[in-house]
């Protein structure tokens, strides 16, 4: 199962790049030029976990399968894309299909690279694409509460959803995005905005595309402490990544990988945090199978039971679900097998209502 994130920016300000060092494949054209990727380029990333390692150094499996994210590159955006302007119409269809949204932004200087706007300013980008989301969202919404209105006569329900709908409708025209407004707590609305969809409610990430003279320390950087600081006001976490230099890593063996980041003052690629803070944007997590087969990280969403993660497995898993044998990742590893956590009693017999955590090593039983 993967999920998806929309890698999404300006015109010229690396998100290709970016993409092809995430991927580590060069199948995205990056050339100095607006609108240089026209379809969507979608690729499915592993993402990386240190404790598929360690499992596999007990279990000695055949095969080790990592969690996976989609990381899809969007076509760029300017201003007017809600009314159709560039590739807008095809760009917020793009962005409506992913599930959150990885937003790189521009925070370097180079006379060499065109910028569609001038002058480098982190905060305008940002403010360029939101609005953009934004005003799509309010065309949403206003045809909703079109519908809503017709239909308000005599049914409460109905009623509490028009007067949500304005709130709506005003909280988006005063600037601020859907993601700052909490849903209702009633059921006809969750409903709605569900069906909705609506573009700057989903869960964004700032990556601030920084040039090698800032990596060795990004944050005192102006351009990523301005970034950063406006990121705050919506619980946005902003991460530094070089794209030129982390796509430039991807062709190098490792050896030459640490050689070339120490070269900059740093010891790991910012890849890896990109990839993680993705992920856990979508507020998933992983659970690992362990045997001679393969050791596995499944993915599932935050809060599932035993029979929901059971069917990530497979469909019958779940139809059948009988009951989960599970062991802490820690204890697993420190008894360093799946019957001495049996005889210890840290082996676990789990029913329908468990929840599954993340790290946990679960052998489900079924029955069909």
């Amino acid at each position: 199962m993967a999920f998806s994130i929309g890698i999404v920016g300006l015109p010229n300000v690396g998100k290709s790049t970016l993409f092809n060092a995430l991927t580590k494949a060069q199948n995205a054209e990056a050339a100095n030029y607006p609108f240089c990727t026209i379809e969507p380029n979608k690729a499915t990333v592993p993402v990386p976990d240190k404790r598929l390692a360690a499992l596999a150094a007990i279990a000695k499996p055949a095969k080790i399968s990592h969690a996976v994210v989609d990381f899809i590159d969007i076509a760029g955006l300017v201003r007017g894309a809600s009314k159709g302007e560039g590739l807008g119409n095809q760009f917020l269809g793009n962005i409506r299909e992913c599930a959150a949204i990885l937003e790189v932004v521009r925070c370097f200087d180079d006379a060499n690279i065109s910028h569609v706007n001038g002058p480098t300013d982190p905060v305008r980008d940002v403010e360029i694409i939101e609005t953009e989301l934004m005003l799509a969202d309010m065309q949403s919404v206003e045809k909703r509460l079109e519908k809503a209105r017709k239909a308000a006569k005599g049914d409460k329900a109905v009623s509490v959803l028009t007067l949500e709908l304005e709130n709506l409708l005003q909280h988006l025209d005063s600037g601020r995005p859907a993601a700052s407004l909490a849903v209702p707590d009633n059921d006809l609305c969750r409903e709605v905005w569900r069906d909705m969809a609506l573009l700057s409610a989903k869960k964004t990430i700032y990556c601030a595309n920084i040039d090698e003279n800032a990596l060795e320390n990004p944050n005192a950087a102006p351009y990523m402490k301005t970034l950063a600081e406006h990121g705050e006001k919506y619980g946005r976490e902003t991460i530094a990544v070089c794209a030129k230099i982390e796509e430039e890593l991807q062709g190098l063996a490792d050896a030459e990988q640490l050689e070339m980041l120490s070269s900059y003052g740093i010891t790991e690629s910012s890849l890896d945090r990109v990839i993680h803070c993705s992920y856990k944007s979508l507020d998933l997590l992983s659970f690992f199978t362990a045997g001679p087969k393969e050791v596995r990280a499944w993915t599932i969403a935050a809060g599932s039971r035993a029979p929901q993660a059971a069917g990530v497995i497979h469909s019958d898993f779940e139809r059948g679900f009988v009951r989960a044998e599970v062991i802490a990742f820690d204890d697993y590893i420190r008894l360093g097998s799946e019957a001495a956590a049996r005889s210890t009693g840290l082996l676990r017999i789990e029913g329908k209502d468990y929840v599954v955590k993340d790290g946990d090593v679960v052998h489900f039983l079924f029955n069909v």
